[in-house]
């Protein structure tokens, strides 16, 4: 469902070409090259409008923000009643594109998520009617409850934004972001996602509880009747066109050659570990990348630090790697491993 009314925006539409254009300035200026004031004003509506609701759950929401800037998939995992479902359903209805919830359940197939084709005896052919997969901002509830034929056809709408059905080849409009719930603690009647579905996720993030202080504040806000701030109250503050256009933007981001090294090198060792039965593939790397860039744009720079990179190793890397069944025995976790990773290899000066 697409939100019906729109927030009055004092900021002028953006458009590609509010990006300047990277110039050949030394990099150990880093004089600013990208004005990313519009970025900043977009995002920072984003929080506020989401924060209306949503108490808390500020690296969340960076990391939302991050892969949304990206162009990125993301998996939500935790324990039910931490606001996995709300926080990407009002992250959906801050942008004005078409938004779509699907429940993943058993005898969900995949006909159910990315349509079929009907005959129409007046014309004597058949008629594509696209499932709810194609919208700009889809929700998948529990995505590990359905069948693996059902997450399966999610694999090519994931990485190459198309679905093909009956020869035909359908694009994905832009954007397309999917975001994606799971349970970790309830495993009856569930499906394990497998290794090529989780690598098409840029991040898998782990959504924890709140503070004393928030659940608080949570409890004051409920009783108040919730906060006064119904979800309704939450409005969209970004298009299409601005999305494109911020992404534009941190395309743009400067990364130097030794942070590309970096990038490579914490990746490399996955590899290598002996905690690790399976490593992180190139894709991660690009990953890593790309997440970078849009997480260092969030903070107001257009270059990419060591530290954007060490933030978003365990979101990147988690869903990536498989640990051996000894490192399991002993409950090593794969967050473990990746600090110990991205520790022993050397931060670039």
């Amino acid at each position: 469902m697409e939100p019906e009314t729109t927030l009055p925006d004092p900021t002028p539409p953006l458009t590609p070409e509010a990006a300047v254009p990277v110039t050949d300035a030394p990099a150990e200026a880093f004089a600013p090259r990208t004005d990313l004031a519009q970025l900043t004003a977009r995002t920072q509506a984003v929080r506020e409008q989401i924060g209306q609701v949503i108490v808390g759950q500020q690296d969340l929401l960076e990391l939302l923000l991050t892969a949304l800037l990206a162009d990125g998939h993301v998996l939500l995992e935790g324990v039910p009643g931490v606001a996995k479902t709300l926080t990407a359903k009002l992250l959906a209805r801050t942008l004005d594109v078409p938004f779509s919830r699907i429940q993943f359940t058993p005898d969900l197939m995949p006909a159910d998520v990315l349509g079929t084709s009907i005959f129409r005896p007046a014309q004597g052919d058949f008629e594509f009617r696209p499932g709810p997969i194609f919208a700009s901002v889809v929700l998948i509830d529990e995505i590990n409850r359905a069948p693996a034929k059902t997450q399966s056809a999610l694999f090519e709408v994931m990485e190459e934004r198309t679905v093909t059905q009956d020869g035909t080849t359908h694009r994905m409009t832009t954007p397309f972001v999917v975001l994606a719930t799971q349970n970790p603690i309830e495993q009856e009647g569930t499906y394990r996602l497998p290794e090529a579905q989780l690598d098409r996720f840029l991040f898998k993030l782990n959504v924890g509880y709140p503070t004393l202080a928030e659940e608080i504040q949570i409890l004051q806000g409920h009783h108040s009747g919730f906060g006064g701030t119904p979800l309704e109250k939450v409005k969209p503050v970004l298009t299409a066109q601005d999305l494109a256009a911020l992404r534009q933007q941190v395309g743009q981001q400067r990364v130097e050659a030794n942070v590309l090294e970096y990038i490579a090198k914490i990746v490399g060792q996955t590899r290598a570990n002996k905690a690790l039965y399976l490593g992180a593939s190139p894709r991660a790397s690009i990953a890593l990348l790309n997440g970078a860039k849009a997480l260092a744009a969030l903070r107001g720079r257009d270059f990419v630090t060591p530290e954007d990179v060490q933030f978003l190793a365990a979101p990147v890397l988690r869903h990536r790697i498989m640990l051996t069944p000894e490192r399991e025995m002993e409950g090593g976790t794969a967050d473990e491993v990746v600090r110990a990773i991205v520790q022993s290899v050397e931060v670039p000066r």
